[in-house]
């Protein structure tokens, strides 16, 4: 069994884990492109991104208190949980948080969910899933990004949901963000600044994944600020075109959409513009 760490009273320390992907593809013409913002926003609707918060929530070993949800018209949706990071007995619950049942019922059936938006707030911290679909006026790239903030106070680290959320996700891009602030204190009174060991945010993510994508680390251990950043090394392009059969593209043409995709994941993955 793992040796733990003696601490006086409630850990202090908050660990907020910023998880970002990009998801890039080809969508020929307008209306290809508006199939696609559509197809994204059915995809990752307030119900699938609300499953994917609740597994999040067991995955550090969090509870769930509360859930409310929202879908919008024209598109776009909100959810929020409350969850604690123990097991709370009913009568010590407010009467106004709903366990994830509504009338009885859960309000994520299949465990999965989604729209737009995701609020997720902790006892002292929260969890966030936000998606931005969008496209290039004039190449037909699309791009559909996800943010997800897990921040989380005590014992439990956001950095265990890594692996899911990786997997979760059609993921070109990654950029992963990891901060542990404040302090907390030994059985002796001596303030820690960090509660566990960590050199790089790669070390919490699946060797085989590791294996699919180019990555860099930025980290700032004084901070505690780790930073890293994973690209995909390869390609293939009939999954990234949208509603669009490889075989009716022309060889060179094929060439020219495989460069642009490329071009644009490379500025993605440098964070500025480089062609």
């Amino acid at each position: 069994m793992e040796k733990k760490l003696k601490l006086y009273g409630f850990n202090n320390l908050t660990k907020t884990l910023s998880f970002n992907i990009y998801d890039v593809c080809y969508a020929k013409g307008a209306r290809q492109q508006r199939d696609y913002i559509d197809y994204i926003d059915e995809q990752y609707n307030s119900e699938r991104l609300t499953g994917i918060l609740c597994d999040v929530t067991d995955i550090i070993g969090a509870n769930v208190l509360n859930i409310s949800k929202q879908d919008y018209d024209p598109q776009g949706a909100s959810v929020t949980l409350l969850i604690s990071e123990k097991a709370t007995e009913n009568m010590e619950i407010d009467r106004s948080c709903n366990m994830g049942l509504v009338d009885g019922k859960p309000l994520h059936p299949q465990r999965g969910a989604s729209r737009d938006t995701i609020v997720g707030h902790l006892d002292k911290s929260h969890v966030t899933v936000h998606t931005y679909p969008e496209y290039h006026p004039n190449n037909s790239i699309s791009t559909f990004r996800v943010d997800i903030d897990v921040s989380t106070c005590g014992e439990i680290s956001p950095l265990n949901a890594l692996d899911y959320l990786i997997g979760s996700f059609d993921s070109d891009i990654i950029t992963i963000d990891y901060r542990v602030r404040g302090f907390t204190r030994d059985v002796g009174g001596h303030k820690l600044y960090l509660d566990h060991d960590i050199t790089s945010i790669q070390d919490f993510i699946n060797d085989y994944t590791l294996t699919k994508y180019d990555a860099t680390d930025i980290n700032v251990y004084q901070a505690n600020i780790f930073h890293t950043r994973l690209m995909v090394r390869e390609m293939d392009l009939k999954n990234y075109l949208f509603n669009t059969d490889i075989y009716d593209i022309p060889p060179k043409e094929r060439l020219r959409i495989t460069e642009n995709l490329r071009r644009e994941m490379i500025e993605i993955y440098s964070g500025m513009n480089i062609y």
